[in-house]
């Protein structure tokens, strides 16, 4: 039986961000148990381009809603791009109403598997 290394678990949850909602590097790491290796969930967002199926890399933002991520991305402003063709606005490289368009997994997660 293979085990799944983070970054796999990392994508799984990555994977359930549904259209038009975003998660923190923080809450994932949280979820899994690794409170405080948000940048170890960074890495694997960074990583994942190849990944099969594909990650929805762009629905990961820092804390506080900011899109830190978007220089991984192969131009500028495809992060935001991507984020605006699902619905939300982003200013100046944030996410606006975060709050209302924070994905939290440790309480959607549950709820899925319910």
């Amino acid at each position: 039986m293979e085990r799944d290394t983070f970054f796999d678990k990392v994508y799984a949850v990555a994977r359930k961000i549904p259209a038009g909602r975003v998660t923190s590097y923080g809450a994932i790491a949280q979820y899994l148990g690794m409170k405080g290796s948000s940048r170890m969930v960074g890495y694997a967002m960074n990583a994942c381009g190849t990944a099969y199926p594909p990650v929805p890399a762009h629905r990961v933002v820092n804390r506080n809603g900011m899109l830190s991520g978007k220089h991984h991305f192969p131009t500028e402003n495809l992060m935001q791009q991507m984020l605006e063709s699902e619905g939300l606005c982003v200013e100046d490289d944030k996410v606006a109403d975060f709050r209302r368009a924070f994905w939290d997994p440790s309480l959607e997660m549950e709820a899925l598997e319910e």
